[in-house]
């Protein structure tokens, strides 16, 4: 039998946690077996236990990919345009509701607190080296607010349904902007 090369185990793992992703994000995580994961990804059970030993292993895998997409500078253009990413990925995979349920689900997680936890202070240490040098003094106060606002920008969506992204980037302007 040949033996079965990285990029393929890469490739099945990836598949399991983009079928997992989308049944949470449309279900949530109450609502999601392992049958489910199993019947989304279109793999086998012992497929998927071959990967991961629970669904909660999944849903922190989950959770780790999340993206970097944040601003490369704190600009009216550069803020606006990576709201408007949010607004569109809401609308189209769903992520708000994934990111909501992350949260909710941080809560009560221990290990995927952790992971949430590390991302939330790698976008404040991202904002922070963002902050002109005239708020240098200031910058954790402002990153730690953007992040906040981002946020809840992201909870909004998820409540909200399609939301202009306007009074956000403008509440982000007047933060950075002091």
């Amino acid at each position: 039998m040949p033996k079965v090369g990285q990029a393929h185990l890469d490739a099945r793992r990836q598949q399991i946690v983009d079928a997992a992703r989308a049944r949470f994000a449309s279900h949530g995580f109450a609502r999601t077996s392992m049958a489910d994961v199993v019947s989304e990804s279109g793999l086998s059970t012992g497929a998927i236990y071959r990967y991961f030993t629970s669904k909660d292993e999944i849903v922190i895998a989950v959770c780790e990919q999340a993206g970097d997409a944040f601003p490369k500078a704190l600009t009216i253009e550069a803020v606006n345009s990576f709201l408007e990413s949010l607004r569109v990925l809401a609308r189209e995979t769903g992520h708000a509701r994934l990111v909501a349920q992350i949260y909710a689900e941080a809560a009560v997680s221990p290990a995927l607190a952790a992971v949430v936890q590390q991302q939330l202070a790698t976008m404040r240490a991202a904002v922070a080296e963002l902050v002109p040098g005239r708020r240098r003094d200031d910058a954790e106060q402002i990153a730690e607010a953007f992040v906040a606002v981002c946020s809840s920008y992201s909870q909004q969506l998820a409540v909200r349904g399609d939301l202009d992204p306007a009074p956000f980037t403008a509440a982000l302007m007047a933060i950075t902007k002091g």
